[in-house]
Parts: C-alpha cells; sequence; structure tokens
C-alpha cells in the first residue's frame, strides 16, 4: 500500500538513517542535477543538512497530494522511480517519467502547481532527497546561475510531456513510440562510441504506458523500428542508429 513521505536525517558516521549511502557519494550524485551543479562542496553540505531522505524499497509505492507537490522538490539520489498517474475512471496507470539518479520529480510553488496525485513507485531499491520550497527559493536567489538551470530543465519536462499528449491524440502506435525515443535522446540522451543512447533502461510496459498502448503494440513497433535501422537495443537500452529515419517514423 502507498504511504506517506517519511524522513531520515544524516548521521554523525556520515551516513543516513536507515540508508546504505555514505554522505560524501550522496553529495556527489547531487551534483548531477543541473541546478545544483554551481554550488560549492559546503553549500552543497549545508543543502544536505537542511534536506530530508526517505529510503524506499523495491516495489514501494509512495503518494504525493497537490500540496505536497506545491512544498517540495524531491531529487533522485539513488536507484530508479517510475513516476506516474492513476485514471480516476479505470484505474489505469498512465507513466509520466521514469527518472534515475540526477532527476527532479516534483517542482514545488516555483511553477503552477499540479493538481493531480502523482504516484511514486521504486523499481529498485531508492533513495529521494526532499527540498523544502524555502530552501530552494534561497538557493536561486543567492546563486545567478542556478535559476535559468532550473528553468531550462522545468521547461524542458513540461514541452516533452506536451508534445507525448499531443502524439497520444494524433498518431498511431509505431509513430508514438518513434516520436517517444527521438524526444528521449534530444531530451536526456549521452553520447557513446556506438551513437546516442537513452541511458535509462525501459521495458515495453513502461513505454506503452507513457505513449498509451498496451506492452504487445509496443514490441511490434520496436520490431519495426530496430529492423528499419533506426534503433538498436543493447542490454535494455536504446541506441538511435538514424536519426532521419527515426524522425520520418514519428511523422515529423
Amino acid at each position: 500500500m502507498p504511504r506517506p513521505l517519511l524522513s531520515s536525517k544524516p548521521m554523525q558516521d556520515g551516513r543516513v538513517t536507515n540508508v546504505e549511502v555514505p554522505v560524501r557519494e550522496i553529495r556527489r550524485r547531487l551534483s548531477w542535477v543541473e541546478f545544483l551543479a554551481p554550488l560549492s562542496e559546503a553549500e552543497l553540505a549545508e543543502l544536505m543538512r537542511r534536506a530530508e531522505f526517505v529510503k524506499l524499497d523495491k516495489g514501494e509505492v509512495l503518494v504525493l497530494g497537490p500540496e505536497e507537490q506545491a512544498e517540495h522538490m524531491l531529487l533522485v539520489v539513488a536507484g530508479q522511480l517510475q513516476v506516474y498517474e492513476v485514471a480516476l475512471s479505470s484505474g489505469r496507470e498512465h507513466t509520466l517519467w521514469v527518472l534515475d539518479s540526477g532527476s527532479a520529480v516534483s517542482a514545488t510553488e516555483l511553477v503552477p502547481r499540479w493538481v493531480r496525485e502523482l504516484h511514486i513507485r521504486a523499481l529498485h531499491s531508492s533513495m529521494v532527497c526532499r527540498i523544502e520550497q524555502k530552501d530552494l527559493e534561497a538557493l536561486v536567489l543567492c546563486h545567478p546561475e542556478a535559476g535559468p538551470r532550473l528553468a531550462r530543465m522545468l521547461a524542458s519536462k513540461l514541452m516533452l510531456m506536451e508534445d507525448r499528449w499531443a502524439d497520444m491524440v494524433e498518431k498511431e502506435v509505431s509513430e508514438r513510440l518513434a516520436a517517444l525515443l527521438y524526444m528521449l535522446v534530444e531530451g536526456v540522451g549521452v553520447m557513446t562510441k556506438e551513437g546516442p543512447m537513452i541511458p535509462t533502461r525501459y521495458t515495453h510496459k513502461q513505454l506503452g504506458s507513457m505513449i498509451g498502448a498496451n506492452r504487445e503494440a509496443v514490441s511490434r513497433a520496436f520490431a519495426e523500428l530496430q529492423e528499419g535501422g533506426c534503433v538498436e537495443v543493447r542490454k535494455r537500452r536504446v541506441y538511435v542508429k538514424d536519426f532521419d529515419a527515426l524522425r520520418q517514423n514519428a511523422g515529423e
């Protein structure tokens, strides 16, 4: 069953209560967050001292209501989280994001308030950092670089969501999948020696719940994209082999 957010505070032994992640490693992973990159080690340590940390076991679910989303930002420190909504009429899950370390879950009242409940499921043993709105506002005011970085991060996520919703109305499953992969590699992709790669390992079921399709339809669409030379899948990671072909398949 979903549970409310509980907090764990840093301890004197250099670890967080009930979370087997050294504080030094937590600090390093938080520095991956784009808008926290300008902070010095001392400033990041102070932010950690004021923040709260929550450990999630694999399969555990948290529910964030509008008030919690307005008052705090959640950052993924370790593990992997599925962020999703549940349709009131059907109970069907709609995945918004699958997030790894360095990602933000919710954004506080620095942006317009999200009025729906968000569900967070730990796909692996995970830990999140919970930052209060007042501390986030102070950070933005004290660091001129942090504000624009935060704005870019949130605006990028919002634009990707709007594009996905438009695609679900207008396109077939194969086009929606191609468009989603294109957006993911453009937004969060990394360059490797094998080419551009989407770092998060998505299951076909997760991708399906992101584009409004079932797992079987996603599997068929994936096979078509691979046969066409658009993408290649290795160890559940997607590599883009032909950007132009992927865009054409996305109906762009």
